[in-house]
């Protein structure tokens, strides 16, 4: 499973893991079935502790993401519906917002700026049908400077 944790982040890490399981999840990256790692496999895999993996593994159970069997294991849980698939997409979208905006405050930006900055980026984003790469975003961000 490729979580990519960020320590320096402003985001708690276990907040991370749920919201990265959650966009797995929503993407089809993570299959109805599939088995996850145990809590200490993942946290050792992770290198983090083992009481972090066990509050993201049961933040994603109570959202039913994921179901823990005693004995058996932890597995990804087929979506009711496609009312379910959004909602999933839904909180996976929202999780990958508030990470940004905690990011960005943590680098020290105001809201507005953030606001200017990523409304630019969305303009672009409409008018060439796909969200800038990351050379446009440099070009973008040298010529504001």
């Amino acid at each position: 499973m490729l979580i990519e944790l960020d320590f320096r982040s402003h985001v708690p890490i276990y907040s991370q893991i749920v919201d990265q399981v959650k966009q797995l999840v929503a993407q089809a990256a993570l299959q109805p079935g599939e088995q996850l790692p145990t809590v200490r496999q993942l946290a050792a895999d992770l290198r983090v502790n083992f009481n972090t993996v066990a509050r993201a593994y049961r933040m994603l159970d109570e959202a039913g993401v994921i179901s823990t069997q005693q004995g058996r294991g932890t597995y990804v849980l087929e979506p009711a519906n496609a009312a379910a698939i959004h909602g999933l997409q839904e909180a996976a979208l929202e999780g990958l917002i508030r990470s940004f905006l905690k990011e960005a405050q943590g680098l020290g930006y105001k809201a507005q700026e953030v606001e200017e900055r990523t409304w630019s980026q969305i303009e672009r984003w409409r008018q060439q049908g796909k969200p800038p790469d990351e050379a446009a975003a440099e070009t973008l961000h040298s010529r504001r400077e």
